[in-house]
């Protein structure tokens, strides 16, 4: 008699695994001394936790077959990633178009402070799900385009290989949303340091894990959601 086994879920030839990590906890916001701006984007550096959560992080995917690392252009993703990088003896490739969504008035670290206040544009930007109820901020659509132009790259790069992006909570969010179909924000608040995990084909993107935080859950604390 024949037998039909189930079997574990195994990547179409042709496919690229993707390990999206979320850069360490970055350090405090203050209206005192806001984040330097990159590009009109803020550029915090780790905060010490988040030092730790990228060591983590480090330890954690070391034993995986890893082709390639990527960073995005603020800092807080290539400190993220170095101890992975030293581990496995790879340089951090840069990659622009997955930074950070654009919040336009509000970079600097004023959405943590409109956040805590609960200031009513806040509440408007979670009711409605988009990012440009913010002055300036990016739309749904060009950030869109430039995220999946980053993963393009990536995937045409490395077919029938896994390789880790270093990237952030917001777009994060993005990539698993489009995936799924799900409303916008529905994958917002992925932890510090967490492991979220696609598979893209052309431009199709199966997801595979969000947010494993196992190994940085001792560092995590009420708030460390919170996006930038």
């Amino acid at each position: 008699m024949t037998q039909y086994r189930q079997h574990s879920y195994q990547p179409p030839a042709g496919a690229t695994e993707i390990i999206l990590v979320r850069h360490g906890e970055s350090r405090p916001a203050s209206a005192d001394d806001p984040f330097p701006l990159v590009a009109g984007h803020g550029d915090p550096e780790l905060h010490l936790n988040g030092e730790v959560q990228a060591t983590l992080v480090g330890e954690r995917l070391r034993h995986e077959t890893i082709s390639a690392i990527y960073a995005t252009t603020l800092r807080r993703t290539t400190q993220t990633a170095q101890p992975l990088a030293q581990h496995l003896g790879l340089s951090i490739n840069i990659e622009s178009e997955l930074r950070e969504v654009c919040l336009g008035e509000w970079e600097g670290g004023l959405l943590r402070m409109k956040a805590a206040a609960q200031d009513p544009v806040f509440l408007q930007l979670q009711s409605e799900q988009r990012w440009d109820v913010i002055p300036g901020a990016e739309s749904w659509d060009t950030l869109n385009q430039r995220v999946m132009a980053g993963l393009t790259r990536i995937h045409s790069a490395h077919r029938d290989e896994k390789v880790v992006a270093v990237v952030h909570g917001g777009v994060i969010g993005h990539i698993l949303a489009h995936a799924s179909g799900a409303r916008p924000f529905a994958f917002n608040g992925a932890d510090n340091g967490s492991i979220s995990r696609i598979v893209m084909l052309d431009d199709v993107i199966k997801v595979r894990a969000f947010n494993d935080n196992a190994h940085v859950l001792s560092t995590l604390h009420a708030g460390s959601g919170q996006l930038t």
